[in-house]
């Protein structure tokens, strides 16, 4: 075994290797030695021996190995120390805490009160208090932090009530804060930076004539500099050149690549906080939630092959529980998630109601089908290589998602005839009922083509009551308009059918005027999902939120949810739900998923 002991610093700034001392302990029974007692008690002796009045067996074999072990410790790092002391355990050796390093980690995790910023322009919750606490409690000890809260729970509110709180304490002086954001999210953040804390100065960094103002000592004038993940790679070097006190980034998903050039140039900013924002810190893989943390805590979580060998092979692959709770233990101090669905953490939010909406396919919609599935396993089969093997399942899954939509989306022609599909059909009925309710409703594709499609159809079939066409919000709207897009639907009466991509809407907004959402095609990422349903299912929403998920019956659509579903506590452990998947299925397999079922 090992012990970890505090080496008399003082925590007020963490640095965990002048914080830990690091002992190598040999245990025998229920004794322990310092390696010279085990080697004045060994000699040249083996087998049983008598030790402090018990017999223990010492086996050649495995005195050689522990004796090699000693010669040669392993050399930790301040992260690794930091993570081995939480943890509890080095490479299976337990790991023991002398009282003074218990006693620190016990300070890390639970901590006194820290006052509000006094010029702070909101009522926090009790739990966002909390969470505020928290970020400004890591911030001291110079640790970074993953706030990785459900959508809608005020994330952004706790980050710049601790963007204030350093301002306040005289910490944005010499080093600015960096707020690094999805395009999208620039109004939204500038609007709630001067509605939540007016005493910050704000600056958005972005445009074709952006340009940074400096103070005489090089310092970017304003306390919060805004910009994006596309001007961030494009001006990694400018930026990283800059002192920066704290540098925050939301949808912090978009650095859960690690070889992608902007996760790198993100990374590349130094500053002595690092914050990361994400409602969905795994979307597929374990490798999201170390990308995530390396940024936040470099180095924390080791390399990556290490961090799969020690938590992602054997939680994702193994479903190892006692891994998971060390990988719990080992983040406690950085990640903090609550959820919506936990009482103890907000009891008056309304209920989110979650129904599939079960379609029939037309006559055309199965010829299609059926012509698509025949093609698709035929080709597949005579496919040898396990790449393009994978390419052509993605590729007939894709094909398949258009014909259950509407056969003009598979086909590029035929728009005709909205009820040529079973999914529009259903979609006009439910529309009808919402209407009839006076209520609002988000309707979510991940097809701009099918987006584009029912913008032309809506007016069509409500000619007689308001044909009124629908917005359609994709990637192609620009930011100032997409900012009154959501400002119309907020506000005005009139507007009941808001159209959006999975891509362009499913992140950053707030459309709390709706009650109704509608997934017209599923992603089948649960996490995706409930980021897309979380625009309207939020602080702010008044009313329950009705969920409506819509699947074509007896086609691979109702049977891949089904195999989601039944997986969805590893959803939760983050184990793959995309689709990349599906395509390592054994051909039999693809064949039942993919035929057509009983649909009555």
């Amino acid at each position: 075994m090992c012990v970890l002991a505090t080496a008399g610093a003082s925590p007020s700034f963490l640095k965990a290797d002048q914080i830990f001392s690091f002992d190598w302990q040999v245990a025998l029974g229920e004794q322990t030695l310092t390696p010279k007692e085990f080697e004045r008690l060994l000699g040249k002796t083996t087998g049983v021996v008598r030790f402090r009045g018990e017999y223990v067996y010492l086996d050649p074999g495995a005195i050689e190995q522990l004796r090699q072990q000693l010669a040669k410790p392993p050399r930790l790092g301040a992260q690794d120390l930091l993570r081995v002391a939480l943890a509890g355990s080095f490479e299976g050796a337990p790991v023991g805490l002398n009282k003074a390093a218990q006693k620190l980690l016990d300070e890390l995790k639970d901590s006194a009160p820290i006052a509000l910023p006094n010029g702070l322009q909101a009522a926090m919750r009790p739990y966002q208090v909390r969470g505020y606490e928290w970020l400004a409690r890591n911030a001291r000890l110079g640790l970074g932090s993953v706030i990785a809260d459900d959508m809608g729970l005020g994330k952004t509110l706790q980050v710049i009530a601790l963007l204030l709180h350093l301002k306040e304490r005289g910490e944005l002086d010499a080093g600015r804060a960096l707020v690094i954001v999805p395009t999208s999210l620039l109004t939204n953040w500038q609007k709630e930076v001067v509605r939540f804390a007016p005493a910050l100065s704000v600056e958005i960094y972005h445009g074709s004539k952006r340009a940074l103002a400096y103070d005489t000592a090089g310092t970017a004038r304003t306390d919060v500099l805004l910009t994006t993940y596309g001007v961030a790679r494009a001006e990694s070097a400018g930026l990283k050149a800059l002192p920066w006190r704290i540098v925050v980034v939301d949808e912090a998903q978009n650095l859960k690549n690690p070889a992608a050039a902007q996760t790198k140039a993100v990374k590349a900013i130094g500053a002595a906080t690092h914050v990361a924002m994400s409602g969905t810190p795994v979307e597929n893989r374990l490798s999201d939630y170390w990308s995530i943390v390396d940024f936040a805590q470099a180095g924390y979580l080791g390399g990556l092959a290490h961090f799969g060998r020690e938590f992602a092979t054997p939680i994702q692959t193994d479903r190892d529980a006692a891994a998971a709770e060390r990988l719990k233990r080992v983040l406690a101090p950085f990640l903090l998630r609550r959820l919506k669905s936990d009482k103890t953490i907000i009891s008056d939010l309304p209920d989110k109601i979650e129904q599939n909406q079960h379609c029939t396919l037309s006559k055309a919609q199965v010829a299609l089908y059926e012509s698509v599935v025949r093609e698709g396993l035929a080709s597949i089969a005579g496919e040898s290589d396990t790449f393009q093997r994978q390419g052509l399942v993605l590729q007939m899954i894709l094909a398949l998602k258009q014909v259950c939509n509407h056969p003009a989306q598979y086909l590029k022609q035929g728009g005709d005839d909205p009820l040529a599909s079973g999914k529009v059909e259903r979609l006009f009925d439910l529309l009808d009922e919402i209407e009839a309710a006076r209520e609002k409703v988000l309707v979510f594709t991940q097809f701009r083509e099918m987006g584009e499609l029912l913008q032309r159809w809506l007016p069509e079939r409500q000619s007689q009551r308001r044909g009124r066409e629908p917005q359609f919000l994709h990637g192609g709207v620009a930011r100032a308009r997409r900012d009154k897009m959501v400002e119309r639907f907020q506000t005005e009466p009139a507007e009941r059918v808001f159209l959006l991509s999975l891509k362009a809407g499913g992140t950053g907004l707030n459309l709390t005027a709706a009650s109704h959402v509608v997934h017209f095609d599923l992603w089948w990422n649960p996490a995706v999902e409930a980021q897309a349903t979380d625009r309207a299912y939020r602080i702010g929403q008044q009313r329950n939120v009705q969920v409506h998920r819509f699947i074509t019956r007896g086609t691979f659509e109702e049977r891949i949810d089904a195999m989601i579903r039944s997986k969805r506590e590893l959803a939760e452990m983050a184990v793959g739900t995309g689709e990349t998947w599906i395509g390592q299925l054994p051909e039999q397999e693809l064949k039942r998923l993919f035929e057509l079922g009983q649909r009555a």
